[in-house]
């Protein structure tokens, strides 16, 4: 173990964020850079002697986290990398984009605040970069075996790189002009800079790996030709269709699917746009749906120069402490604060003319621009078809039913609508599912077998196409594992790691 007093000598400490009046005025991660390493190697020396440790179950990749936290507190990067990348390809993404359910499993977190696993993963695999540490893995020799991976998220990418690694000729196909998937377009820079996929992506390319962009299965090239041209083909598509809203005034201007909003705020930091055609510049913005995308939609709002932010969840507040159906080590349903809450109150506040470094430590829901337990009724426009306001009501549930709460009925101004209410299934509009004569699951899922084969001879599926939608690490788990299965019925016998089957769900009640 680290320090085998880390635990009570030693507070929890995270990453520090940048000023919120510097910070969106660019779209820089929000992290103070370097801030990690003078502190990290204590917080590592938090992880305890646990004898168990829950937090390789709470983590479906299973990462090692105790004993990269021990190299970590020896200031041992080497080390503490090679033990990072021996479960997870891409540690630097889920550093960054993982809510830590390893952190809700740590034993420790059972009645002081947890260690700090995510923010010690992410110190260790940027000091991995910055030392060198990281290179490529080509494969020894050569199976004579080819692999089409459709889609390049992190499902796609992990089974890419792993069947790679094995010794097949793997191509990635990406119906974008850019590999990354909603890595790319999906998340927006102030959470991860687009750096951190380009260097993974010529990681790849060096091991051998190829990349196809613009194309699109289904559309450009028939799947059940690409099936002919390859020995096994993986599907990672992901879950790209969006939850709609279907109310009154849903077809109005200025109502998008948050996957509509976000990708092109991404590209003009690629520099293929001057300017969103979707812009919250000068617009009051209500954001439906409280989860990560939702808060996504909240900072990129922020940084285009929302007039005001307004975030609409449909359920209760979460509490700020676990529920008694929600015991350790699941994972808690818990209220928390994204850096996007923290401007929303910071801004409203500078706009209310108040000093907005004095108001209280905890601010409300309100002042964060959250409203909970409200159901949209309708939207209503102007002459020219725009959306002016939002039309909403409370509803609270009654012998398990959602019910609206008589005279509770307000309208908010909004000129932009983003629906970010999650996503219902794989893209079944291209041919993809058809041509290729997949059965579905009752959940409108890719179905499969333990070794994540669909009833197509030789087509696996890994990633939020077979699951739904997910975490990150679950992705990654998923794509590593199905990369064995696929070995395996290449070669008859796989060495690969599976961390996962397809029926094995997180730690929640």
């Amino acid at each position: 173990m680290a320090d085998p007093k880390g635990f009570l000598t030693t507070g929890r400490e995270v990453a520090e964020t940048r000023p919120v009046a510097e910070r969106v005025q660019d779209w820089n991660e929000v992290y103070v850079r370097g801030s990690l390493l003078p502190i990290i190697s204590k917080q590592a020396g938090r992880c305890m002697d646990c004898g168990i440790p829950f937090c390789h179950n709470g983590c479906p990749l299973g990462n090692l986290i105790p004993e990269w936290n021990d190299y970590a507190y020896r200031e041992d990067w080497a080390a503490a990398s090679e033990r990072l990348h021996a479960t997870n390809n891409f540690p630097e993404f889920t550093g960054r984009l993982c809510p830590a359910p390893c952190e809700s499993a740590c034993v420790l977190g059972i009645d002081q605040p947890a260690v700090t696993i995510k923010n010690v993963e992410v110190s260790i695999i940027d000091k991995a970069w910055g030392n060198g540490d990281v290179t490529p893995q080509p494969p020894e020799r050569l199976s004579g075996k080819t692999v089409a991976v459709i889609g390049s998220g992190p499902a796609g990418l992990a089974a890419a790189q792993q069947l790679t690694r094995a010794g097949h000729t793997v191509a990635v196909y990406e119906r974008a002009d850019r590999i990354g998937g909603l890595l790319r377009y999906g998340i927006p820079a102030f959470k991860m800079e687009k750096s951190h996929i380009n260097r993974r992506i010529e990681q790849m390319r060096a091991e051998g790996t190829k990349f196809r962009t613009e194309t699109e299965i289904g559309r450009d090239i028939d799947a059940a030709k690409l099936r002919r041209r390859y020995d096994a083909v993986v599907i990672a598509a992901g879950a790209t269709v969006s939850r709609d809203l279907p109310v009154p005034g849903r077809e109005l201007n200025g109502v998008h699917f948050a996957m509509e909003y976000l990708p092109p705020a991404n590209k003009v930091q690629e520099g293929d746009l001057t300017v969103s055609p979707i812009t919250a510049e000068g617009k009051h913005v209500v954001v439906i749906g409280g989860g990560d995308t939702g808060a996504d939609c909240v900072g990129t709002a922020h940084r285009q120069g929302a007039l005001s932010v307004t975030q609409l969840e449909i359920m209760p507040r979460p509490g700020e402490e676990r529920n008694t159906n929600q015991p350790w080590p699941t994972f808690p349903m818990l209220y928390k604060v994204t850096s996007a809450h923290e401007e929303t109150t910071y801004l409203a506040r500078r706009r209310a003319g108040l000093d907005p470094d004095e108001g209280p430590s905890r601010p409300g829901a309100d002042e964060e621009g959250r409203v909970y337990s409200v159901s949209t009724t309708h939207f209503e426009g102007d002459e020219n078809g725009d959306v002016q306001a939002l039309h909403l009501v409370e509803v609270e549930f009654k012998d398990g039913k959602l019910e609206q709460r008589p005279g509770t009925e307000r309208r908010i101004p909004a000129q932009l609508v983003t629906l970010a209410m999650g996503f219902t299934g794989t893209d079944q509009s291209n041919g993809l599912v058809q041509q290729f004569g997949l059965e579905l699951d009752g959940r409108g899922n890719v179905a499969r077998d333990a070794d994540f084969a669909t009833n197509v001879d030789g087509v696996f599926v890994a990633g939020d196409a077979g699951r739904g939608q997910s975490l990150i690490v679950w992705a990654i788990a998923e794509g590593r594992s199905a990369a064995r299965g696929v070995d395996r019925y290449l070669t008859g016998a796989s060495a690969l790691p599976a961390p996962i089957r397809p029926t094995d769900r997180a730690l929640m009640v």
